[in-house]
Order: structure tokens, then C-alpha cells, then sequence
């Protein structure tokens, strides 16, 4: 039998440190009160797409929906900001879910670094050399040596971030693929990168990782001079962010890639 979702009414707000997150965070507030994170029903994020990042990392424990405004400077993840009609606009809304990559690095001293990635994992060289990197995918080596300034593996949510800007491919929010795309590969210089079923289990090795050091991001966590990275999709974990009706993440997606 169907069971209608309870009307929201119980929001938490939280802003970035822009001067007009802030402000904008005390006016909300005062107007349709202010419950702790643990109490609300849905998070609204005042800030930009990186605050949003930020926003959905803290909520992974408690997987509660975050519902973004734009109170920074891209907001592609965010809705228009508007004081009026909140709980009408968040209880009408879209739910987009998404699952993020969980990222394994090992470093020079074999130390392992544990990492979840909404956006992408990305491999970035630290100094004026090119990396060599080898990639596997589900244990078979598919590239022996890629020379580039980085590579990074996104998630369909990320692939309109730092993966469309190195030239990978936007991907449908309910596509179940990973985009891997070089970052300026030098050789092979033609190669444009691969779309991987959301199942791939992909291995970076650091050749020459002396010479030749790199790092590994998730998102906005780094570590430095890595040895091996290993990335696969986290169905476990869940997250899921609210798009104002008609302006869902997937017609967001849609419409970029008709953008100029």
C-alpha cells in the first residue's frame, strides 16, 4: 500500500563563509526556524557547488537530503536562491541519489589512505615531469604506460565538473558508467579516455614514481606521492541531493551538453 513521505518541516541550515551565504543563513532562519543536523529532515546548503560538495560529505553518516541554494559563484548543483516558498519548493522537489567512488591510495611508505569522491578521483603530477601511469581495469592491465599530466576517474554527477573541462564526456545522472579521462596526454596523444560499467575496479600504478611523483584527490582530500590507486563505485553509501520540479540534476546534465 502506498504511504505518502511526511511533509518537511523540520530544515537545518548551513552556509559557507561568503558574506552572503551568511546573511542569507540568519534571514532563512529566523523565518522557518533552524533544527540541528541530527534533528532535520533536509540540510539546505547556502553557498556554492564546492560547499555543496562539502555538505554532502559531512552527510554521509547520517544520509540526510540536502537541498542547495546558490549563494556562491557556479551553483550548478545548487537551486536559484529565493527566501520565499521554501518548504512549498523542498517538498515539491526532485531527488537526485547518487553513489559516490571510494578511492584506496598508497603512498611511498606503504602507508593506505581512504577517501569517498562525489566529483571524481583525480591523479595529478606534483612537478614539471610528466606522469607515466599504468591502468588497470578488474585486474587486466588495458594501458601499460600513459604519459600525461594526470587522469581521473568521474562519476556521472562529476562528469560535468573537472572531467567535461579535461575534455571527457558528460554522462546521464542515471547512467550507470564511469568516465575515465586523461588530463593533456602526451602519448598516446590521441587517446581520449574510456566509459566504464559503474562495476570497474580501476587500478592506477605510478611509474618512475621517484622521478616522476603524483598525486591522488578525492574530491578535496589529497595525498601526495602515491605509489598505487585503487577506485571503484561505493553502492553502499547513498546521498541524495533536491532539485527544485522541472529542474532536476538529470535535465541539468541534459541540458550542458546543448550549452554553447
Amino acid at each position: 500500500m502506498y504511504q505518502p513521505q511526511p511533509f518537511v518541516t523540520r530544515l537545518a541550515f548551513k552556509c559557507s563563509d561568503r558574506p552572503e551565504a551568511q546573511e542569507a543563513r540568519e534571514r532563512l532562519a529566523a523565518r522557518y526556524g533552524d533544527v540541528s543536523e541530527e534533528n532535520a529532515q533536509v540540510i539546505v546548503a547556502l553557498g556554492g557547488d564546492g560547499f555543496m560538495l562539502e555538505s554532502l560529505h559531512e552527510a554521509i553518516a547520517s544520509q540526510t537530503p540536502i537541498y542547495g541554494m546558490n549563494r556562491g559563484s557556479v551553483g550548478f548543483l545548487m537551486n536559484e536562491y529565493s527566501e520565499d516558498g521554501l518548504l512549498e519548493r523542498i517538498n515539491a522537489a526532485e531527488r537526485a541519489v547518487i553513489h559516490p567512488l571510494a578511492m584506496v591510495a598508497i603512498d611511498a611508505r606503504r602507508t593506505q589512505h581512504r577517501a569517498l569522491a562525489i566529483n571524481e578521483v583525480s591523479l595529478l603530477r606534483q612537478t614539471r615531469q610528466t606522469a607515466k601511469l599504468r591502468i588497470s581495469i578488474d585486474g587486466k592491465v588495458r594501458m601499460g604506460e600513459l604519459v600525461c599530466d594526470g587522469a581521473l576517474l568521474a562519476t556521472p554527477a562529476g562528469s560535468t565538473a573537472y572531467n567535461l573541462s579535461a575534455h571527457g564526456p558528460i554522462i546521464p545522472i542515471d547512467g550507470r558508467v564511469l568516465a575515465l579521462t586523461p588530463i593533456s596526454a602526451f602519448r598516446p596523444r590521441r587517446w581520449r579516455g574510456a566509459l566504464l560499467p559503474q562495476s570497474a575496479r580501476v587500478t592506477f600504478e605510478i611509474l618512475e614514481a621517484d622521478k616522476r611523483p603524483v598525486s591522488a584527490v578525492a574530491d578535496n582530500f589529497e595525498v601526495r606521492d602515491v605509489m598505487e590507486v585503487h577506485i571503484s563505485e561505493d553502492r553502499g553509501t547513498s546521498l541524495s541531493m533536491l532539485f527544485d520540479a522541472g529542474r532536476s540534476l538529470e535535465e541539468r546534465v541534459l541540458a550542458e551538453q546543448f550549452s554553447a
